[in-house]
């Protein structure tokens, strides 16, 4: 957008409780009636400016102008993210920590990772024929949960397969809430951090001894830019970054569960098997299902006073 474009401005001192109150509709709900897709609010006592679209996401994107240190709101980083995660980092620092991300998404783990997750659904399907009620999203969340523990080289006994499919699962749902929700989150991020910070002490100790090419080992042995490991905590943080997304697919399986039902001529589309079609179908379930309203950046050099930027969902 050029510089002396304009930018449709929401009246009012703050709209705080506003964006609390429409949550997902926020910014579409102003898009529409600005008809544009970036405008200006106030959120927080400060300048914001919030914007939607393909041109807008390659601008978000873009690591010179906007910074993500200082965006995500604490409460987020005590549930979700974890403090000091990936998400928050700049600059070369950044870099380095993604890269080692990037490091296990070869096409042999991937490739892995699709076949654990075949074996676990198909245990499912065979343990479902003998249910009279499966409740798909509980349901989900335990197959993901030991896909990714199975994946990461994390051990998980049956026992706490419920405490552990529970706790991701309560970290998900208090991004960006308050009260309950909230506390149930940061209190299962407190045990889940206990849980891999003890498995990380394990592996560093000689006392577990998982794959070269896991992400509990790659996360373990993972040195920063000073050459240093990382400390517990900050490995769990990052671990759980593995964990916790994947079990966040139960969400997008639930939501292309109720996609076909509200929309029964998708179904007959994805069973006539064209892998074209299954993408399609999965990106609009990404589009029209939304997972979290809104992600924020700080831009790195205050324009006119303004200090944040907010891009619709993801």
């Amino acid at each position: 957008m050029e510089a002396n474009s304009y930018i449709p401005r929401e009246k009012g001192v703050d709209h705080t409780l506003t964006l609390l109150s429409e949550g997902y509709q926020f910014i579409p709900n102003r898009c529409r009636r600005y008809d544009s897709d970036i405008f200006e609010t106030r959120l927080m006592g400060q300048k914001v400016i919030c914007m939607s679209g393909k041109e807008a996401a390659e601008v978000f994107y873009d690591n010179e102008r906007f910074k993500r240190k200082g965006a995500a709101p604490k409460r987020v980083q005590k549930t979700l993210f974890g403090k000091n995660g990936v998400q928050t980092m700049d600059g070369p620092a950044h870099k380095h920590r993604k890269e080692l991300f990037m490091s296990l998404m070869t096409p042999d783990r991937l490739e892995k990772l699709n076949d654990f997750t075949i074996q676990q659904w198909n245990v499912a399907i065979d343990k479902w024929g003998k249910m009279d009620q499966v409740v798909l999203m509980d349901e989900a969340r335990e197959i993901m949960l030991r896909v990714a523990c199975q994946w990461a080289g994390v051990k998980l006994w049956a026992r706490e397969l419920k405490l552990r499919t529970n706790d991701l699962g309560a970290m998900v749902d208090a991004f960006g809430a308050v009260g309950p929700r909230f506390w149930q989150g940061r209190q299962a991020r407190i045990r889940t951090e206990s849980w891999i910070r003890n498995m990380i002490r394990q592996v560093r100790n000689g006392e577990l001894h998982p794959p070269n090419d896991t992400p509990l080992y790659a996360i373990a042995w993972h040195k920063d830019l000073n050459n240093q490991l990382l400390s517990t905590k900050m490995a769990a943080v990052e671990l759980i970054n593995i964990l916790r997304p994947i079990v966040a697919i139960a969400r997008y399986v639930t939501f292309g569960a109720l996609a076909m039902l509200e929309h029964p001529i998708c179904r007959v589309k994805l069973q006539s098997a064209k892998k074209d079609y299954s993408k399609m179908f999965v990106q609009e379930t990404r589009r029209y299902y939304p997972f979290g309203p809104f992600v924020g950046a700080r831009v790195r050099k205050t324009l006119h006073g303004i200090h944040t930027i907010f891009r619709r969902g993801f």
